[in-house]
């Protein structure tokens, strides 16, 4: 299994702050592609600000997935 989190305004607009899902994706964006087809809210993680964490390391979406990992999506944060 794959723990997903959602933070921000992800988890706002997709009604959901984490799932778990079987193991079986190759890479992070692997997985993001399976969300996205979901269609409709979903859609909001093909943002181009998008930011990912595997294991609370921040990665990019090449990032290999192994069974067990605990995966994050969220929106570029900004401060000032």
């Amino acid at each position: 299994m794959i723990r997903v989190q959602y933070f921000a305004r992800y988890r706002e607009t997709l009604g959901l702050d984490a799932e778990e899902l079987q193991a079986g994706f190759a890479t992070l964006d692997e997985l993001r592609l399976h969300l996205l087809a979901r269609g409709g809210a979903w859609e909001v993680l093909a943002e181009r600000g998008l930011m990912c964490a595997r294991n609370e390391e921040l990665c990019t979406l090449s990032e290999p997935l192994a069974d067990g990992d605990a995966v994050a999506f969220f929106p570029t944060v900004t401060g000032g």
